[in-house]
């Protein structure tokens, strides 16, 4: 702890080593972050570089309350989402409650492994995947997501229930094939 604190003190002064130091230790759990985020593996690398340039622009906004981790996080996720702002065309669903049944059972996605749930969110259009992303993974009320996206809450959740909508069918696909390729 003491180690991060003096590395941030550090990168607060423009000392390279210490950005070298910064990146290293939180680069491979960001880049899974941009990954959520992105279109494909080089744009999430593109992010990560520009979400990283930003977070030592703005350290000097980070007073050491708090977790550091969330804060850069924070940063990284604004960069992410500031890409899509203006270009990306969210629509709203007319009948919501047409999605609203129970999505997909807690075991059957226990039967899908962690690459194939990530192979299935990675194939979401990235007006669905980017509001999946912020309420499912992030936790942010559709409230927030409006807010941060400029849209409506209306839009947010529509948009979310289409994405679960299309998770939902391809998760089906996959534990369909498993089980023939089980009983076969």
């Amino acid at each position: 702890m003491e180690q991060l604190k003096q590395i941030i003190k550090d990168c607060k002064s423009g000392k390279r080593q210490a950005q070298a130091q910064l990146y290293q230790m939180f680069a491979p759990k960001m880049f899974g972050v941009c990954i959520r985020y992105s279109r494909d593996r080089a744009e999430a690398e593109d992010n990560l570089q520009d979400g990283f340039i930003q977070v030592f622009k703005k350290i000097d906004q980070f007073n050491f309350k708090g977790v550091f981790e969330g804060w850069l996080r924070r940063v990284i996720v604004n960069v992410c989402l500031a890409k899509y702002r203006g270009q990306l065309n969210l629509f709203p669903v007319e009948d919501i409650h047409a999605f609203e049944e129970e999505w997909v059972e807690e075991e059957e996605v226990e039967r899908i492994s962690e690459k194939q749930l990530l192979a299935v969110m990675e194939e979401l259009p990235p007006r669905y995947k980017l509001v999946f992303n912020m309420y499912i993974v992030e936790g942010l009320s559709h409230r927030e997501i409006a807010e941060s996206l400029n849209i409506s809450e209306g839009t947010s959740k529509s948009n979310l229930a289409r994405a679960k909508g299309i998770v939902k069918d391809k998760l089906r696909k996959i534990l369909s094939a498993n089980e023939e390729n089980f009983s076969a």
